[in-house]
């Protein structure tokens, strides 16, 4: 009964908590005013944070996570999974960056311009921290943890795969309603190798390889938009 309640608490977190916190981000006006480096410490001490929160709620009530979400995976494979899964995300993201630049799409929201490094000292802190972050600590508690306990809750991978990949957008929802839909989407095409492998590797390097490519080349793909100039401090 106790382990059954802790899993429970700790999804409804991942579920409903961290995107109220992540919608709460867009409602607080503090948060534009703070340098770049100090929004992606406070991004990576939060994810680490709920993070071993997480491994020790796996440690006590799943710990079969440990055994399939770290099972070794041929080099070759992990790989040429975490490649081909970059490449499709990259280009669909190219695709959706140009049809906002034609004005077919919304545009980024107002956070994601903000987060988007300038300097060569922010691209290195957000592709050899942050990226390498957000990738093993989503993985982990998106892929790892709420995906194998939803399947078992469900009996079903299929539900599980969907209610995973919809509390991973939700989880975006400071990125607005296009952004939400681009994670739900790229956390579904995540989600496959860890099921097809039983193993979150392939997954933890694809995701690093993107979000680290979208953030060296971020300026240049989503130019600043010029009412915030100004606005925030290097």
């Amino acid at each position: 009964m106790l382990t059954t309640l802790i899993a429970a608490l700790f999804t409804a977190l991942l579920v409903g908590g961290v995107p109220a916190l992540s919608y709460s981000s867009t409602r607080n006006s503090q948060v534009r005013e703070l340098p770049r480096l100090a929004l992606y410490v406070s991004a990576v001490f939060s994810q680490w944070v709920l993070t071993v929160l997480g491994l020790g709620v796996v440690f006590l009530v799943a710990r079969d996570v440990f055994r399939t979400g770290f099972r070794a995976v041929p080099l070759v494979d992990a790989l040429g999974w975490a490649a081909g899964i970059a490449l499709v995300s990259l280009l669909a993201l190219g695709l959706v960056l140009l049809g906002e630049r034609r004005g077919w799409l919304p545009q980024e929201s107002e956070l994601v311009s903000l987060l988007i490094p300038e300097t060569t000292r922010e691209k290195v802190w957000s592709v050899v921290i942050v990226a390498p972050t957000a990738a093993f600590c989503e993985e982990f508690l998106f892929r790892g943890f709420l995906l194998t306990q939803l399947n078992h809750w469900f009996h079903s991978v299929g539900w599980a795969w969907v209610a995973c990949s919809v509390a991973f957008g939700l989880a975006h929802s400071y990125q607005g309603w296009s952004g939400m839909i681009r994670a739900g989407l790229l956390g579904a095409l995540l989600a496959y190798p860890v099921m097809r492998f039983g193993s979150l590797y392939p997954s933890i390097l694809a995701h690093w390889l993107i979000d680290a490519v979208v953030l060296w080349l971020g300026r240049w793909l989503i130019p600043k938009d010029a009412s915030l100039e100004g606005r925030l401090p290097e």
